[in-house]
Parts: C-alpha cells; sequence; structure tokens
C-alpha cells in the first residue's frame, strides 16, 4: 500500500481525547492550565454596519456549501427583522484579530449582505407583500429606516488552546457539531468541509468529480440540474466516500467511531505538502481505475446469490472492502486485470457465503469494517498467487 510521506509519520502524536482516569487534583490543575475551553464574547451590530463590515476583505470567510437558501426564505429573514422578530444570533470563530469564520448563520449572513447589495428582490413576504418585488433601495423611506434600526447578534468563540493548532482544531470541531442544531444542520461531511478548509479537503472535492467514481455512484456531474438535487452530492456524501478510502488504509490506527476516525484523519491532514497531496491524488486515481477495469458496470454494487445478478445500488461497505483491498496491493495491478474473471468468481463466492451481510450492510463496528477489508484482501491475494 503506497503511503504519502506525512502519512507514514502522522499517528506518532497521541489521541487528542483522554484515554485514562485522573485524579480529582489532575483534573483541577488541567483546569487551572485552561486546556480545552472556549472564551466567549457577545456582539450586537446595525444591519447597515455589520453588512459594510462583510465587505472588508479577510473580515469573514465563509465555508463551501452546496446548498443555499431561495429567495424566498432570504426574503422572511428581512421581514422578520422589518417585524422586530427576534433572530437566533450568528455564530463565529475568531481565526485572528478582526478576522472571523463562520460557525453558524451563514445563510442569513448571506441573505443580509444581498439584501443591502440590492441583489435580493423580496418575495413570498406574508405580512408585507406590498413590498413584494422590491430591492432595499426600492423601499420606502420609513421601511428602510426601520430595518436599519434593527440589530444582529453574534457570539464570537475564542479557544484557549491556539499553540496547538491541532488542539485548536479539535475544540473548533467540538464547538461546530454541538451548536449545528438549528436552521438546516449540515452533515458530518459538510462540517468537515468547514472546519478542515485546506489542500486535502480541496483534494476531496476534485476528485468526488472523476467520472468513474461519480458514474458508480449515479452521481450525475454533466447535467447540473440533475446534480444540485443528488442527495450524495447536496450533502457532500460523495467527498466522504473518497475520506472513507484514505482514512480506512489506516484502519489499524482506528479508535472511537468511524466518525470521530474520519475526523481525526482530516485534522492530521492539516500537515499535508503539496507532495503529499499529489501522491494520494495519484493514489486514489490508479486504485478506482483498477476497479473500474475490473468490474466496470458492476462497480461497488454486491452480488446477490439468490437471484445471481448484480445489485443496482452501490454499497459503501463493500466499496471500502473493494478500493482498500486493490489499494493494498497496488503492485500486482497487472496481475489482478489480466485475471479479472477470476477476481469475479471469487468475488461473487464471497457473497454466497454467510459473511456477505458484511459487506451488504453498514455496520461501522471496527471488527465490522476489519473483516470485511480483510476477507476481500485475502481473495484478492489467492487470484495473485493462482
Amino acid at each position: 500500500m503506497s503511503l504519502a510521506p506525512a502519512e507514514q509519520t502522522m499517528w506518532e502524536v497521541s489521541p487528542l481525547q483522554d484515554t485514562v482516569e485522573m485524579s480529582e487534583d489532575e483534573i483541577n490543575r488541567k483546569y487551572e492550565k485552561e486546556e480545552r475551553r472556549i472564551l466567549t464574547e457577545i456582539n450586537r451590530e446595525k444591519l447597515p454596519s455589520f453588512a459594510e463590515s462583510l465587505k472588508k476583505p479577510g473580515y469573514m470567510e465563509f465555508y463551501k456549501r452546496r446548498t443555499r437558501w431561495d429567495k424566498k426564505r432570504q426574503s422572511q429573514l428581512i421581514e422578520s427583522f422589518l417585524m422586530n422578530i427576534p433572530v437566533p444570533p450568528i455564530i463565529l470563530y475568531e481565526r485572528d484579530y478582526n478576522s472571523y469564520e463562520v460557525i453558524d448563520g451563514q445563510q442569513r449572513i448571506t441573505a443580509i449582505q444581498d439584501f443591502y447589495d440590492n441583489k435580493l428582490k423580496l418575495t413570498g413576504l406574508e405580512f408585507w407583500s406590498g413590498l413584494e418585488g422590491r430591492t432595499y433601495n426600492q423601499l420606502p423611506r420609513k421601511i428602510k429606516a426601520g430595518i436599519d434600526h434593527r440589530s444582529i447578534l453574534s457570539i464570537v468563540l475564542i479557544t484557549e488552546s491556539k499553540t496547538d493548532p491541532e488542539k485548536a482544531l479539535f475544540l473548533k470541531n467540538v464547538a461546530f457539531k454541538r451548536l449545528n442544531t438549528r436552521g438546516e444542520p449540515l452533515s458530518v461531511q459538510e462540517v468537515r468541509n468547514f472546519l478542515y478548509s485546506g489542500k486535502f479537503n480541496e483534494l476531496l472535492l476534485e476528485l468526488s468529480s472523476n467520472p468513474i467514481f461519480a458514474n458508480a455512484w449515479g452521481i450525475p456531474i454533466e447535467n447540473h440540474s440533475k446534480l444540485v438535487q443528488n442527495n450524495l452530492y447536496k450533502t457532500m456524501g460523495d467527498a466522504e466516500l473518497i475520506l472513507r478510502f484514505f482514512a480506512l488504509r489506516h484502519i489499524d490506527k482506528l479508535q472511537g467511531t468511524i466518525e470521530e476516525f474520519l475526523d481525526l484523519y482530516m485534522i492530521k491532514s492539516i500537515k499535508f505538502s503539496d507532495d503529499d497531496i499529489e501522491i494520494l491524488k495519484n493514489n486514489f486515481l490508479e486504485t478506482i481505475k483498477i476497479a473500474h477495469n475490473i468490474y466496470d458496470g458492476n462497480l461497488f454494487k454486491p452480488f446477490d446469490p439468490s437471484s445471481e445478478k448484480w445489485k443496482i445500488q452501490p454499497s459503501k461497505a463493500y466499496y471500502d472492502a473493494v478500493m482498500i483491498g486493490l489499494n493494498k496491493h497496488f503492485s500486482s495491478a497487472d496481475i489482478l486485470t489480466n485475471k479479472k474473471a477470476k477476481v469475479i468468481e471469487k468475488t461473487k463466492k464471497i457473497f454466497a457465503k454467510d459473511t456477505s451481510r458484511l459487506f451488504t450492510t453498514q455496520r461501522n463496528s471496527k471488527f465490522a469494517l476489519q473483516k470485511r477489508i480483510q476477507l476481500f484482501d485475502e481473495m484478492l491475494l489467492q487470484v495473485i498467487q493462482d
């Protein structure tokens, strides 16, 4: 199995969570050192001033999300301000002095920004239908004054562990997940997309548009109107599948749940260099190419012994085994491709056994993950040695 240089040493640092019992005195000393605590400050700003601040370079960073509020929902937020209906505070993470990342409230901020930039024509208003179709500049004088008098409340989180990048990232992770409960909660991968933006995250998004991968998972990358309705795409489940491939190559390091392990891999990825990213990219592309050469149109689709047909839908559990197994035997790619008929025959036999349930259910225990990867690995090894 080919690993990037940074991957070979990424697990040397102990996990971020406590794994040993601590005495009461040790706990008190730890708290006194202010480990794993988050400071907060609360600000209130008039809407026009807030909208103007958003224009400052580097003032506020938004995470990339594939879904947005429509104009009706944006308009109803403005209507709420007009009627003085309480609006939930936005929550920000201070990454530097007067520079913030949005943890919660991106859609509200975007609506305010579009409104004051005259990009939003009010629509779908329930109580102020007379303002339908108007932008901010087209509003009556007293209506504008009323909205301009409203404020937006922001809660700013400031971690106290900035001397250790991994600890700071871990704290931001915890804060984001516990606050991600209002509005339209993000999927776990959308959370990662925000928290761990960087070279590796960009790689996940790039690889998710690989034609072989997208076709296997039914993601219509060539049709934008259908693409934005695709559930895997909308929730960034496609990027999570790519992440699973990279992380589960280190399954012997798995601790906690699979979700926590994927988070930890993303945290470690902040240290990946450009060379590491290039190695990882080629690693995935070559592996999925081998998989496609062997399974073609049935890629990642489990075999059903009762009907003697491949299932219509791909399986995440089966995908893990195929990709990790083939990656482990990367050096024998030509042998496996030349013997693809035998690989397919032995794959069918795996599904004919009782262990086939490991590949058709989404069991994510460490045992289940290791077992299905092991079964597929052993099958490939038999083909290579025959």
